[in-house]
C-alpha cells in the first residue's frame, strides 16, 4: 500500500481493534498523506500527541468546513457546534455549557434510570433471543436526547429513526445526506414550535433565556448536533461494551456486584473501542508544516483517535482493557480541545447506570449468535448483538 492511496484505514477494524495497518502508518508515518479522488492530498494523524496537538490548535486549523469550500457561512452548515469556529463557536457553545454540568445533568438522572428498567422490562417480557441494539442500546440514547431537547412525545417514535443512517458508509453518501437533511427539517420545525411554547426541556430553557439571540436555523443546528454526537455514538458504545463483558465474565461480574467499578471500565471502554473513530476533519488555516510534510492553507487533516488512543506513548498494552490503568495523557475517545465533545458527562452516566443494571438483571445474558460488525463506518459497532438468558 503506498502513501499516496487512500485505502480507508482509518474506518477500518477487525472485531474490536483497528485493522494493523493503522498502527504501522502510526508508527512509520505520523503525518500520512493519501490522496483522495480529484486528486487532492489528505493528511491522515494517528499519534497520540500530535492529534491532540492538532485537536487543541483552534488558531492554525478551521473546522468551517463549509467556509472552506465555499458553500457560504457556516450559519448554513448542520453538524451544531462541530463545524465551527471562534468566535461564532464560543458565542453558541456558552449558551450550552450550563446545561451540562454535572448538576444540572443530574436532575436526568432518575428518567434515564426509569427508561433502563422500562427497556429491560420489555426485554424480559419477549424473552428468547433479542437483538440488544434494537431491543436496548438503541432506544436508550435516542430518548434520552428525546428528553433533552424536549421532544413530544408523541414525536418520539419518528425521532429515533433520524440518525441510524447518517454515518454508515455502506448506504452510500447520498443516503447520508438525505438523513441529515431529514433530521435538520424536523429540527427546525421544533424549533419553530418551541419558540411559540417553550417546553421544560433544553430547547424550551434556551428560547426563554436566549431566544433574542438565537434564530430558528441556527437553534436547530444546534439540536442536531447535540443529536448527532448523543444518539449513535451512545447506542454503539453500550452494544460494544455489553459484547465486550460478555466475552469477559469476570470483568462483569465485578460491574455487577461492585458499586463503583463500573466508573473505571466505562472509561477504559471509551478508550479502547473509540466508536467515533475519526475526528471533525481540521483545515490548515495557513501553510504550515507537520513531520516535515508541508501543508497548504486549506488542505484536509484527519485525526485518527482510534490510532490515538492505541498509541505505545500512553502506555504498556493498550490493545487491552485495563480499568483503572493510569496512562501518560488521557484518553481523545471525546475529542480535545475546544471542540470536546460537551455531552460526554451524558455519555458517561448513560452508560455508567445502564451496564450494571443489564448485568444484574440478566446475571446469565450471554451472546447467542452471529455479530456483523459495520463496515467503513465514522461511528464503529455491530449491526445487531443477538443475546439470551
Amino acid at each position: 500500500m503506498s502513501d499516496s492511496e487512500f485505502p480507508l484505514v482509518q474506518f477500518m477494524r477487525e472485531g474490536f481493534d483497528p485493522v494493523g495497518e493503522l498502527a504501522r502508518i502510526r508508527a512509520e508515518h505520523p503525518v500520512h498523506p493519501m490522496e483522495i479522488p480529484g486528486g487532492q492530498t489528505v493528511f491522515l494523524v494517528t499519534r497520540w500527541e500530535d492529534v491532540r496537538g492538532v485537536l487543541g490548535d483552534h488558531e492554525r486549523f478551521s473546522n468551517d468546513f463549509a467556509g472552506i469550500i465555499g458553500l457560504g457561512s457556516n450559519q448554513d452548515d448542520p453538524g451544531g457546534l462541530g463545524f465551527r469556529d471562534p468566535p461564532e463557536h464560543t458565542r453558541l457553545r456558552k449558551y450550552l455549557t450550563p446545561e451540562f454540568t454535572m448538576r444540572r445533568l443530574r436532575r436526568l438522572e432518575p428518567r434515564i434510570e426509569a427508561m433502563v428498567e422500562e427497556y429491560l422490562d420489555k426485554m424480559e417480557a419477549r424473552g428468547g433471543v433479542v437483538d440488544l441494539v434494537e431491543a436496548f442500546a438503541l432506544p436508550i440514547p435516542s430518548l434520552v436526547v428525546c428528553e433533552l431537547l424536549g421532544v413530544p412525545y408523541d414525536d418520539r417514535a419518528d425521532f429515533l429513526k433520524l440518525s441510524t443512517d447518517r454515518f454508515d458508509f455502506t448506504a452510500g453518501p447520498e443516503a447520508s445526506l438525505q438523513a441529515i437533511n431529514d433530521a435538520m427539517a424536523y429540527m427546525t420545525d421544533l424549533v419553530a414550535r418551541e419558540r411559540l411554547n417553550p417546553g421544560d426541556g433544553l430547547l424550551g430553557q434556551l428560547l426563554r433565556e436566549h431566544g433574542d439571540d438565537l434564530d430558528d436555523r441556527t437553534l436547530a443546528s444546534m439540536a442536531d448536533g447535540l443529536l448527532t454526537g448523543g444518539h449513535d455514538t451512545s447506542t454503539s458504545m453500550l452494544a460494544l461494551g455489553t459484547l465486550w463483558l460478555l466475552r469477559n465474565p469476570e470483568v462483569a461480574a465485578k460491574v455487577r456486584e461492585v458499586d463503583g467499578y463500573v466508573n473505571d471500565v466505562v472509561e477504559e471502554l471509551l478508550r479502547y473501542m473509540t466508536v467515533v473513530q475519526v475526528a471533525f476533519p481540521r483545515f490548515a488555516r495557513e501553510d504550515l508544516e507537520l513531520h516535515g510534510h508541508q501543508i497548504k492553507k486549506g488542505e484536509m487533516v484527519l485525526c485518527s483517535l482510534a490510532g490515538a488512543n492505541r498509541d505505545p506513548s500512553l502506555g504498556p498494552d493498550m490493545d487491552e482493557v485495563k480499568p483503572g490503568r493510569e496512562t501518560a495523557g488521557s484518553h481523545l475517545a471525546f475529542g480535545h480541545g475546544i471542540h470536546r465533545c460537551i455531552g460526554a458527562p451524558l455519555a458517561q452516566m448513560e452508560m455508567r447506570i445502564a451496564f450494571p443494571a443489564l448485568l444484574r438483571r440478566f446475571p446469565d445474558l450471554h451472546v447467542a449468535g452471529e455479530v456483523p460488525f459495520r463496515e467503513l463506518a465514522i461511528v464503529y459497532g455491530v449491526k445487531e448483538l443477538p443475546v439470551a438468558w
